[in-house]
């Protein structure tokens, strides 16, 4: 782990957005990376200058076009809306600058296919923390493994609802929670299972509703997005299942990973649920929340950290995202908007 302060080479980026999201995560974010920052912009004139005097930053802008026009920059750090990302995002990339965009990267998926077309070399990443994060990495890790076996299902369960009248939703431009956070577990999903042929959503009754979103997965596998709608609210359920036909591997609520492996079995004569030695059994690694160390901090477990270090690793290194570039989000997106449309009837993309 290396602080800002410790690294000898670092970017020069602005920010665009100092809103709640921004103050509470991005901009904290930036103590573990290699940049200075060196310009904030905002149309919060208050909001703005409150937030330079705080992290000592002279360089304020209200315009975007100013702030690229009068700063040498090498990358942009963008973080407003879904209903702005795209035009800032293509206006940043013509200045020549790289863009990394917080989550969700546009309202329609037709929005990202325009940012592809005005990429040209520049590296442009979408901050999916979820597919980023400590625990999804490690299943990565795990599902690589020989005798993990062929993945064959995952299963996600997440405290939400979707839209009953999705053509309208997209229709209309609605920003619904679906967007601002179904994106969450669809990320990890794919991030997990590859790209996806088939979406289909049954849904229950009521505007917003609870229900399922089946994955088909190019490889084979398929996937169960359980909408937990009605969960009280921080009721700790968020968790996902990773099947593979010898081993399990569970996601517990971002802060445990548990990679099940079974033990010998027979069934007429089965007396004791542990077997000798340590090769059988669950494996499990969870954050220790006894020091001030940072595995226990959100930012880390929740993959704010690691999206922005992948983000400034590709263009220190001038090498391809990690995770998030705009394929990924390009097909995350035709994914969501499958789901709202699909009223029970598989979807091919």
């Amino acid at each position: 782990m290396t602080y800002q302060r410790d690294y000898d080479g670092k970017l020069r980026v602005g920010l665009v957005g100092v809103g709640s999201h921004a103050y509470r995560n991005i901009l904290p974010a930036l103590h573990y990376l290699p940049v200075t920052l060196v310009a904030l912009c905002d149309q919060n004139e208050a909001a703005l200058q409150r937030t330079a005097r705080e992290y000592g930053v002279e360089a304020t802008f209200t315009q975007t076009t100013r702030m690229y026009a009068e700063m040498e920059l090498d990358a942009v750090l963008i973080c407003v809306g879904p209903q702005q990302h795209p035009r800032l995002a293509i206006e940043a990339m013509q200045a020549g600058l790289h863009v990394w965009l917080e989550k969700p990267p546009a309202m329609r998926a037709a929005e990202v296919e325009a940012m592809i077309a005005e990429r040209g070399d520049r590296i442009c990443m979408v901050g999916f923390k979820k597919a980023a994060m400590p625990a999804a990495r490690k299943a990565q890790e795990l599902l690589s493994l020989p005798e993990f076996g062929a993945l064959r299902s995952i299963l996600a369960v997440y405290p939400m609802t979707m839209p009953a009248d999705g053509v309208e939703t997209l229709d209309s431009g609605k920003f619904t929670n679906w967007l601002a956070n179904g994106c969450h577990p669809l990320s990890i999903m794919l991030a997990l299972g590859g790209r996806v042929e088939h979406v289909t959503t049954l849904l229950g009754p009521g505007v917003e509703a609870v229900g399922t979103v089946q994955l088909q997965f190019a490889n084979g596998a398929v996937g169960v997005f359980y909408l937990a709608g009605g969960t009280p609210q921080g009721c700790p359920i968020e968790r996902y299942d990773i099947f593979g036909t010898n081993h399990v591997i569970s996601i517990e609520n971002t802060a445990r990973v548990v990679y099940h492996r079974g033990i010998p079995f027979h069934y007429n004569t089965q007396r004791d649920f542990t077997a000798p030695g340590t090769d059988s059994g669950s494996v499990v690694w969870e954050t220790s929340n006894m020091l001030a160390t940072l595995e226990n901090k959100a930012l880390f477990m929740q993959g704010f950290v690691d999206e922005l270090q992948d983000f400034c690793g590709a263009v220190l290194d001038d090498q391809p995202a990690r995770s998030g570039d705009l394929e990924f989000a390009l097909h995350l997106m035709r994914v969501y908007e499958a789901a709202l449309v699909s009223r029970g009837q598989a979807v091919t993309l």
